[in-house]
């Protein structure tokens, strides 16, 4: 079995903090040659299946993440999740605990595609028993925080080389035009796409590739996300945590599940379970300790639903399963 190592991490990490970064900067940095981590790299493709990925920030475009938990028999919840996988305004695909729940993160561009997928397609699907829909109010973590950035394989030092200037925050919604859309469409299929590739799928110069990718970045429309197999690195529990917290005590408790290693997403939704949250563990007994000792304590938490996933349908791209 494939055993990454300290420098894998810091490549890992390194990206997470700028998915564009050249290989030459995370080579200095990390004090390699270009040679090495181009290497490195190609390795981490090929036996965690490494990607590197570009995403939107739908907050920065007027718009609403939803995430919906589906219940449905037993024989229906891998097509079903399979079906949603392949849908461009799905981000997030999990097979539940028991193999009768669906977890899905949907990103519609508009009131009209929500409404279509919420109130006519899902609820109709056969052998779907039920739908519950939660919008996302606010995000506690995740997005352009990702769970890499809790690794510590990087010094401060290193991070302060590596990590980009942080977004402007826009007076008003961000509005796209063609070309936009075309470069995060292809970014989103792979983050690391050479200027001269974007310049050709697009009919626009490098120059003008170049200047538009800088502004949808400078803008927070458009992030990095890292995505790989987890296993080999030792985390094999990965569940979905629905809390129900206190209004007065909803933003210090988000806050303080935002801070632990264990989360990759944390965000307040609508719903009675006021709190979703995505965590990563090293085994079941970790996950436990992590509910006793560390959910358990944080003021103001009533109640905690603990779903583990069987398995990641889709987590930023679809791959069919081979």
């Amino acid at each position: 079995m494939y055993q990454p190592d300290a420098l894998d991490l810091g490549l890992l990490q390194a990206l997470q903090l700028d998915g564009r970064a050249p290989f030459s900067r995370i080579a200095d940095v990390l004090g390699v040659s270009d040679q090495t981590i181009a290497r490195r790299y190609r390795r981490l493709r090929n036996e965690v299946r490494l990607r590197v990925l570009g995403m939107t920030d739908q907050s920065r475009l007027g718009r609403t993440n939803w995430i919906v938990r589906l219940r449905c028999n037993p024989d229906a919840a891998e097509p079903l999740a399979d079906a949603l996988a392949r849908r461009p305004d799905t981000s997030y695909i999990g097979l539940m605990s028991g193999g009768t729940e669906v977890i899905c993160a949907i990103r519609p561009r508009s009131r009209q595609d929500r409404d279509e997928l919420l109130l006519e397609r899902l609820p109709r699907t056969r052998r779907v028993t039920s739908v519950d829909a939660y919008c996302v109010l606010h995000h506690f973590y995740g997005g352009p925080l990702g769970w890499l950035n809790k690794i510590d394989a990087l010094d401060a030092a290193q991070e302060t080389a590596l990590r980009p200037p942080p977004p402007e925050t826009p007076a008003d919604v961000v509005v796209l035009d063609e070309l936009d859309e075309q470069l995060l469409n292809l970014l989103r299929q792979d983050g690391r796409t050479t200027a001269t590739r974007l310049a050709t799928a697009t009919g626009r110069t490098e120059t003008a590739v170049k200047r538009r990718v800088q502004a949808l970045r400078r803008k927070g429309v458009l992030y990095f996300d890292v995505e790989y197999d987890h296993e080999p690195f030792g985390h094999g529990v990965e569940a979905a945590l629905w809390l129900r917290v206190e209004p007065t005590r909803l933003r210090s408790a988000g806050h303080a599940l935002a801070g632990h290693r264990e989360v990759r997403f944390a965000a307040a939704v609508s719903g009675e379970a006021n709190v979703m949250v995505s965590v990563l563990c090293r085994t079941t007994e970790e996950l436990f300790a992590y509910l006793a000792d560390q959910v358990g304590s944080i003021p103001g938490v009533r109640a905690v639903e603990t779903v583990p996933t069987l398995r990641r349908v889709k987590t930023l791209i679809y791959e069919p399963r081979r």
